[in-house]
Order: structure tokens, then sequence, then C-alpha cells
């Protein structure tokens, strides 16, 4: 019998899968802290995570059974890919679980920028009545700047299209044909910053996209430039 630990809170339709998987029995415990969690890790072979548990090479040194690490989501920054390949543990994630609700709440947060939706709602609440103040921007012919034109950022690009904008994408691994198959026009990171009147960002954190947008990339958008 193998053991699973799941140490964060997923949809009880993934307890669901590994309970009614022959040959495995599952433990759910959310709430460990960091000591316990290494107190008991050497039990199980496999472990389900999302976001709070990191699985640290002093996590992964007491894992002595462990041979697989799932998380429930895209990125695996919370994992320490090095120590788990020294250990044989294999890393795995699901990059498509949740691209559209994540595009869809991307571009939720640019139209309630666009039309100062959340600044409303305050004064609103307030008891006031400005209308004449929050007037906001129609993003119909804006220019729509992707950084990172993965599973997300396509789902977004195929989402702004739909809303009538110009959309362009700085990705090192989009390929034209990609590009062109999709309906964007892809381009180098000092151009979309130029150009964007709107830019969201869906890539992974490595050292090439940590701080990607810094004071220099700043200074070169467009004054009200939306993020």
């Amino acid at each position: 019998m193998k053991k699973v630990l799941v140490s964060d809170t997923i949809a009880p339709e993934g307890i669901a899968i590994f309970k009614e998987a022959p040959g495995i029995e599952v433990d759910v415990m959310t709430n460990l802290t960091p000591d316990e969690l290494r107190g008991v890790i050497g039990e199980y072979d496999g472990l389900a995570i999302r976001s709070a548990t990191k699985a640290t090479a002093e996590l992964l040194a007491k894992a002595t059974r462990l041979k697989v690490i799932g998380r429930a989501g895209i990125g695996v920054d919370n994992v320490d890919i090095k120590a788990a390949t020294a250990r044989g543990i294999i890393v795995m994630n699901t990059p498509f679980g949740n691209s559209i609700t994540t595009a869809e709440h991307a571009v939720s947060l640019m139209l309630a920028l666009a039309r100062q939706i959340p600044e409303a709602n305050a004064s609103t609440q307030s008891g006031k009545w400005e209308k004449s103040r929050f007037m906001g921007v129609e993003v119909t012919a804006k220019t729509l700047g992707i950084i990172g034109c993965g599973n997300i950022g396509s789902v977004v690009a195929s989402r702004g299209i739909g809303l009538s904008m110009r959309v362009i994408a700085f990705d090192p691994f989009l390929s034209a044909e990609r590009a062109q198959s999709i309906g964007v026009e892809k381009v180098e990171l000092p151009e979309l910053l130029r150009r964007a009147d709107v830019i969201t960002l869906h890539t992974p954190l490595t050292d090439m996209t940590k701080n990607i947008i810094d004071a220099d990339a700043i200074a070169q958008m467009k004054t009200g430039v939306i993020i």
C-alpha cells in the first residue's frame, strides 16, 4: 500500500481521486507546521501540495520514502527541484488545470482597472455619486501586451481579441507560426513596453523573469499604462 499525504487544501474531487485509486492510502493534513511536516514526511510515498507547503531541501532530506511530488497548480517554485532531483523524486504540476480561470481573472482585473471599478465602488459605498470622476477608458482598439504567451497568456490573448484589442506578445519560446495561429503579433520586450496600453504578465518566476518590470521598464511605458 502506497501512502500519499495531501498537505495543502485541494478540491474534494481531487481527494476523491486518491481515495478511489486502488493501492493508495491518503492522509489529508493541511495545518501542519514545517516542523510537524518534517516529522511525518518519512512515512509517505507521495506528496500533494499547492502553494502553502514549501518542499525545501531540509524537508526532502527527511522524505526517505518519497517518490513523487504533485502540485495542484502551474508553477513549482515552492519545490527545491535540485534537491528533489538529487533524491530521485519526480516533481509534477498541472499546467492546464486553471488556465482559463486565471486568464479570465486577469481580464477581469484589466477591466476593473480600466473602468476604475474598485475606486468607484468605494466612493459609492461611502454615499457619494461621482460619475464624472470615474469615467475610465475603453479597452476597444487599445494594445494589450502579454509577457509570457503560454497556456494562460494565449487564453488572455483570445479574450483580448474578443474585446477588439490589438494583441502583442513577448515570449522567447513563442514561435512565429504559433503567434500567427492565435492572432498575436510577436515583439521584443522593449517594443511591447513602448506600445502597450495594458500589460499583463503570465510567466513562471525564474532568474530571467524576476523583476522584469523594474524602474527602467516602467520608464519606457506609456503614461497611464495599466499593469
